[in-house]
């Protein structure tokens, strides 16, 4: 590892040019064949890993100085594709269908940048494939008799998987099966598969959601050595365990949680000081007491990363015996906590705080509909039944409106979006769509974590030890001025250029939109000008929340990161100012992997409980198909509105059934306009909508605009149909039951039919054959007379004495070539002239 540090940072140097191997051998002073088998060992090594490149010449260098990147594919269905570069804050690379190369969504890859694309964006060709990323496909089997394929639940990857007949493996046509890739693909080739598990048929109960965990590889049932660790966790704790510890059991504390949790691992304190401040105490699960680093519990959470909330089910990182048992702060009971003690003013200044080992006993199990019926409702029996600590709910209400009103006035954005929470029965049916409240309960919560999170991160970072962060970066400057401008057609505006605007001007806009119409527009455009958020090693603050400092203290059952942070407070509980060099500098090498690690983790468990809520909500609508519902457009593409329901289902209206005009996208406006009406869609605007269309498999529901005239040719009137008579003409229908004799038409007495007179093809050309015949018998036309007398015919070109069939055949050839050669002569001189 250190000789390969060694060589990437010398060739990241400067003055650095592609060398070959004795070159190198040669500035490392290598004078002995081990060390040299070693570092061709280590080139191959890095070669291997994409992190060096050996170019034809048989040359190194890294591929920054290549003119290459290295990223992960992010594929699209249509073909092309992103690579998103592995250095933080590059440009993504743009790469058409004919670069891939072979490559597959999800493959770490090397690009070469060729040019910009349109927009000044980066375009390249895939020049090598580092790493496939996809090694098991979930999908649906196809038989096909002699073959089949297994349609991909993952559209991006673009191809079906070719399964020969040896590899079915017990699989038939509609399961949904588990697929090892055996053979990547070349060129156009489909990638070979081989089943190796079959999930169910298709239309199964639950199939559905076990067929997004294995697409999304989400681990659910935990290895034996992981679970006999956990088996030998305690039950209780003993006294032994408490000594060293603070003892809190006799402060009054509860946990607040929602009526279905079972994994309870924070409990609050609150308490009046002799000073008149409050001191607040945040007390949370030991867990790392439990999960010591580097056991199969400590690699399995790694592994893990996060617990997944999926619409049935719950995947966690911990197995239940810790999570709901040990480490779960269950009423009554002792439990081992790490506490962060706040004394705060009566403005909800930290004016003090202390981070500890504890051990304590909460009073009750409450939940967030009993303290909200208790504090806004003023629910008489519950109000009874927790006489001796609504004084304390009351004081945590008003000290948490305190912290919010002084987080809001420093600037943090608050997105005040619905959540949906989907109901479902026994079978995974959808029942329901509900929302998730947030009433001054889940405020209380949601501002203590806050408080704590943010105490502990500054406490580290003023110490200047590894530390894992919470982060959330500053807005991209153009993304940010686009945003700006936009707000500018609702009449707004915000002082600041690019990213040097404060939060706090964001926030007061969301304050000033509050109940418009034009809110969910602005709210929805300015949540996507922002940066996703992410866990670093570095402390580089939080834009969304406007601080310095914050990290994940709070919920170490189900986030790595805030284990890893309960790991380094032990440390320095324990060790203080006595830990060694050696492992500090092992925590400055791990924390920013394990950063990356869990981000990833976190990433992947947010796709896959959407997706879920898009399987369950496209299921839900499958039964209201031709329903009628009034909505909001939530977004504006160039290839239709995406329109959102009260309960949050969003549906997408194409604009191929915009059918009363042609719409355009103008960008800046987020809307589409009419071509000829003018008539706008913009993001925010109500609609009435109908259910066109579900489709399950691709979690899509269609929608039209009520209303809206057919889909057809756009502008043309009623017309009567016409109907082809197979001899030349067209016949128009009967309209009503007007009489249509064929001696002359309703609307134009006295004139006679056409249509009657009218012969057949046939009965014309026998016409003119009789004609051909008689036409030799006839005495030609004098030259020069100007046309024929009466009663004479004009005679066909060439036609005189001795006038032949072969003799007027050849004629006719001459005249024409002649035609020919003269137009040939026009277009020759005309081309000349424009020559000239």
């Amino acid at each position: 590892m250190e000789d390969q540090e060694k060589i990437l940072a010398f060739m990241r140097e400067q003055a650095y040019h592609p060398m070959t191997v004795r070159e190198l051998e040669e500035a490392f002073g290598i004078k002995d064949s081990a060390t040299f088998k070693e570092l061709v060992k280590t080139l191959n090594a890095l070669e291997a890993s994409g992190e060096v490149i050996r170019t034809r010449a048989n040359r190194y260098g890294v591929p920054e100085k290549m003119n290459l990147v290295r990223g992960r594919l992010q594929s699209h269905p249509k073909g092309f594709g992103f690579v998103i570069p592995e250095t933080q804050g590059a440009e993504d690379v743009y790469v058409h269908a004919n670069d891939m190369n072979g490559a597959l969504h999800g493959d770490t890859v090397l690009v070469r940048v060729e040019k910009e694309a349109g927009g000044n964006r980066l375009e390249g060709q895939i020049i090598r494939i580092v790493e496939r990323g996809m090694k098991q496909v979930v999908g649906t089997f196809k038989d096909e008799t002699y073959y089949a394929f297994v349609i991909p639940d993952e559209k991006r990857l673009g191809k079906d998987i070719f399964i020969p007949k040896e590899a079915y493996n017990g699989a038939v046509d509609g399961h949904k099966v588990v697929v090892n890739i055996v053979r990547y693909p070349e060129g156009r080739v489909n990638p070979e598969g081989e089943v190796v598990e079959i999930l169910g048929h298709k239309n199964d109960p639950g199939v559905d959601i076990l067929s997004i965990i294995r697409k999304f590889n989400l681990p659910e049932a935990f290895p034996e050595d992981v679970l006999a660790e956990a088996e030998a966790a305690p039950d209780e704790i003993s006294e032994e365990e408490i000594s060293g510890r603070r003892d809190l059991r006799e402060r009054m504390m509860v946990t607040i949680d929602g009526a279905d949790a079972k994994d309870l691992d924070d409990a609050v304190s609150l308490e009046r000081l002799p000073n008149g401040n409050l001191r607040l105490g945040v007390h949370i699960a030991d867990v790392s007491y439990y999960v010591r680093e580097k056991s199969q519990l400590d690699n399995e959470a790694y592994r893990r990363g996060t617990s997944v909330y999926l619409v049935d089910r719950v995947i966690p990182m911990l197995p239940h015996r810790l999570s709901n048992g040990i480490c779960s702060l269950n009423p009554q009971v002792d439990r081992l906590t790490i506490s962060c003690d706040m004394e705060m003013d009566a403005n909800g200044n930290t004016v003090k705080y202390d981070i500890f080992l504890s051990v304590i006993r909460t009073d009750e199990r409450m939940t967030y509909a009993d303290v909200r019926s208790i504090l806004e409702d003023k629910d008489e029996a519950l109000i009874e039944k927790y006489s001796r600590l609504v004084p304390m709910f009351e004081d945590m209400k008003e000290l948490a409106l305190k912290l919010r009103k002084k987080r809001m006035q420093r600037g943090a954005i608050d997105f005040d979006f619905r959540e949906a929470k989907i109901y479902v029965d026994e079978e995974g049916t959808p029942t329901e769509i509900g929302f998730r409240t947030r009433s001054i309960a889940e405020q209380i919560i949601e501002e203590f974590m806050l408080a704590a999170n943010e105490t502990v991160a500054e406490h580290f970072h003023w110490m200047k030890q590894p530390f894992m962060y919470r982060i959330h970066e500053d807005p991209n400057a153009e993304k940010l001025m686009a945003f700006m401008e936009f707000i500018t057609n609702f009449g707004y505006s915000i002082r600041g250029k690019g990213n040097s605007v404060h939060p706090r001007a964001l926030q007061q806009l969301l304050e000033e939109v509050k109940g418009t119409p034009e809110e969910i527009i602005i709210s929805t455009v300015m949540l996507r000008s922002m940066k996703q958020a992410r866990y670093d090693a570095e402390s580089l603050g939080h834009y969304g929340l406007s601080t310095e400092f914050y990290t994940h203290f709070t919920s170490p059952i189900r986030r790595y990161p805030d284990l890893i942070v309960h790991r380094r407070i032990r440390e320095w509980i324990e060790l203080g100012d006595q830990i060694s060099e050696k492992r500090l500098g092992y925590w400055a090498e791990q924390m920013p992997v394990i950063a990356e690690h869990a981000s990833q983790r976190e990433r992947l468990a947010v796709d896959a409980e959407r997706e879920t809520d898009d399987l369950k909500k496209a299921e839900f609508m499958l039964e209201r198909v031709g329903e009628e519902f009034e909505g909001v457009i939530s977004s504006v593409t160039s290839f239709g509105i995406f329109v959102e329901l009260p309960n949050t289902i969003e549906g997408l209206v194409h604009v191929s059934f915009l059918t009363d005009d042609y719409y355009h996208y103008h960008e800046k406006m987020f809307a589409l306009v009419g071509e000829r009406t003018g008539k706008q869609y913009r993001i925010g605007d109500v609609v009435e909508v109908r259910v066109a269309n579900v489709n399950v498999d691709e979690r899509t529901i269609d929608f039209e605009i009520v209303g809206m005239p057919k889909a057809g040719f756009r502008g043309s009137r009623e017309r009567t149909p016409r109907v082809i008579d197979g001899r030349g003409g067209d016949r128009k229908p009967t309209r009503g039951k007007q009489d249509r004799s064929r001696t002359g038409r309703p609307d134009r007495p006295g004139k006679p039919d056409r249509q009657k007179d009218k012969k057949h093809p046939a009965e014309i050309r026998q016409k003119y054959k009789d004609r051909r015949k008689t036409e030799g018998n006839k005495p030609p036309r004098r030259a020069g007379s100007g046309k024929a007398s009466s009663g004479e015919e004009v005679l066909p070109i060439g036609a005189g004495e001795g006038d032949t069939p072969a003799k007027r055949q050849k004629g006719f050839w001459e005249d024409l070539v002649k035609s020919k050669k003269k137009n040939r002569k026009n277009v020759a001189s005309q081309a000349k002239r424009k020559r000239r």
